[in-house]
């Protein structure tokens, strides 16, 4: 290992990451230096890791390679792997822009919950195909203190548990992770949305995040909570054969996504990159011990 490693710090809708740049999956990142990494009192600090990789170079995309140049090898801020990150996947597509590894318009990037479309426009905005939702049946509940609230199990590679509430503030610290209930729906741990009305198909939502607390926003939660909504509502696409859009404030900033007939999910937001510079490789090895 050298005794610098590159890295960038970038954030989309303030949801925030340490990106590494490590094409030929040459980097041992093992889950304590991960979690070095987010610390944001002795790291460089981050909800997550974006460890930029060729999928040619990675066991788990090289079956991906013909589609997609390059993989998203995305960690959660404690060192978990974690399946997929929307805001990520749209600060990555940032990062090979700003690396020069592609241009505007299309691209492809491979993730752990299979191949994504993303579209990098001219105004800034970054739009990611998120695929389609599951919605697993089984009722969900979800707790704080002395309030519960059905939710609704929403997977978009990653698992989601939706409730409506009638203020944020409802929510609690969210420090640690809600209870929700049955766990048995969740075998790897789920993230919580909590869900309020702004106006017609427009709101706000906070997030537990599992393996990183509660974060400025959350891409798939995003994602999650506006299909939930289009089944509160009335307005599921494959209903009614029209797209369904909603606005979704998150603390961070606020992201809009489409659900279209046939079940595919867009997601719009910004991605920004903030800094560049090196990390010491001794530090880092002493911060794992």
């Amino acid at each position: 290992m050298s005794t610098r490693i590159a890295f960038l710090k970038g954030h989309g809708t303030e949801n925030d990451f340490v990106i590494v740049p490590d094409p030929e999956n040459a980097l041992d990142l093992s889950p304590a230096a991960v979690a070095a990494l987010c610390d944001r009192r002795a790291g460089i600090g981050g909800d997550g890791v974006l460890h930029v990789v060729r999928s040619a170079a990675h066991p788990e995309a090289r079956e991906m390679a013909a589609e997609a140049e390059w993989f998203m090898d995305y960690r959660n801020g404690d060192g978990s792997v974690a399946e997929m990150c929307g805001n990520g996947v749209r600060v990555f597509a940032r990062y090979l822009q700003h690396a020069g590894h592609v241009a505007e318009g299309d691209l492809t990037i491979a993730t752990r919950a299979g191949v994504r479309t993303v579209h990098l426009a001219k105004d800034g905005d970054v739009t990611v195909g998120m695929g389609a939702a599951r919605l697993p049946e089984g009722e969900v509940t979800v707790t704080v203190g002395e309030r519960s609230w059905p939710a609704r199990n929403v997977n978009m590679g990653n698992p989601h548990a939706v409730a409506f509430v009638a203020d944020l503030a409802h929510a609690g610290d969210l420090y640690t992770a809600p209870p929700v209930s049955p766990a048995a729906a969740y075998p790897d741990g789920v993230n919580v949305e909590f869900v309020v009305d702004r106006g017609p198909r427009h709101v706000a939502m906070r997030v537990h995040e599992r393996g990183s607390g509660e974060t400025r926003s959350c891409g798939t939660g995003a994602c999650a909570v506006a299909v939930a909504a289009a089944r509160r509502d009335g307005t599921d696409p494959a209903a009614t054969g029209t797209p369904a859009t909603y606005t979704v404030d998150l603390p961070g900033g606020r992201l809009v996504i489409t659900e279209r007939p046939d079940g595919e999910i867009e997601m719009t937001g910004p991605a920004v990159i903030v800094a560049e510079g090196e990390i010491d490789a001794d530090w880092l090895a002493r911060a794992v011990g």
